[in-house]
């Protein structure tokens, strides 16, 4: 894909870099030299000097076969109307980066089908590392209304040596959870699992939930006061 980016900043440059790697062409406008050097010269990227709502400069980078666009630059005025642009010449899948939240609804009017509030996500990465350590990764998703996570099951959770449809029977697991992936050890491949996949102590397990029910999740995932339904363990 050629995507476009406005911005080289840290969250321009580093989405590039992975974007690169990925195998897409990118190309990157900003009103730094310093930083449009280092994209072409660091990154391997494309890179085109000059303000990313002028349509002249929009033009000579390509715009118009652009696949997709993404609006990272440092200010939410400037980010909209690159946005607005963005539409105007037809590309397809727009991306923008959101500072104040008051944005969003703007954006979305304007065009932008997928509005990232970083700052916001953040500040919640990092309350949930620190409430939360045993928690392995967590990705936040629909504007941090959905969250899916890793967590290891401990030895003494209730969970440990049951099935993922035993799990789900328990009135305690939070309605609308699901376990969505599962790895036996650290060397094996993580497996989509079954109602029939048992959970053992020391495996990974990959969740999804509402943020709303995040934590009650987490606590549940690592209880251990037996109250799982004694149901035979299928193998």
């Amino acid at each position: 894909m050629y995507v476009l980016i406005g911005g080289a900043g840290l969250v321009g440059l580093d989405l590039a870099q992975q974007l690169v790697e990925l195998g897409h062409t990118i190309a990157i406008i900003d009103t730094d030299p310093t930083a449009c050097r280092y994209a072409r010269e660091q990154v391997g990227a494309m890179a085109f000097e000059g303000s990313a709502v002028s349509t002249q400069v929009l033009m000579e980078a390509g715009i118009r076969k652009a696949d997709a666009v993404v609006a990272a630059l440092r200010d939410d005025a400037l980010n909209l109307a690159m946005v607005t642009l963005a539409k105007h010449y037809g590309v397809s899948h727009i991306v923008t980066r959101m500072r104040q939240g008051d944005f969003a609804e703007p954006y979305r009017i304007a065009g932008a089908h997928h509005v990232i509030s970083t700052i916001e996500l953040a500040v919640t990465t990092m309350v949930n590392a620190i409430e939360y350590p045993q928690v392995e990764s967590m990705m936040h998703f629909e504007q941090g209304q959905v969250e899916v996570f890793k967590l290891k099951v401990p030895p003494e959770s209730d969970i440990a040596g049951h099935t993922v449809a035993q799990v789900a029977q328990d009135d305690r697991f939070p309605s609308g959870s699901l376990i969505i992936g599962y790895q036996s050890h650290p060397q094996t491949d993580l497996i989509i699992p079954n109602g029939k996949t048992v959970l053992e102590a020391g495996s990974t397990v990959l969740v999804v939930t509402k943020s709303e029910k995040l934590h009650q999740v987490i606590d549940f995932l690592g209880l251990c006061s037996s109250h799982l339904p004694n149901l035979e363990v299928a193998r």
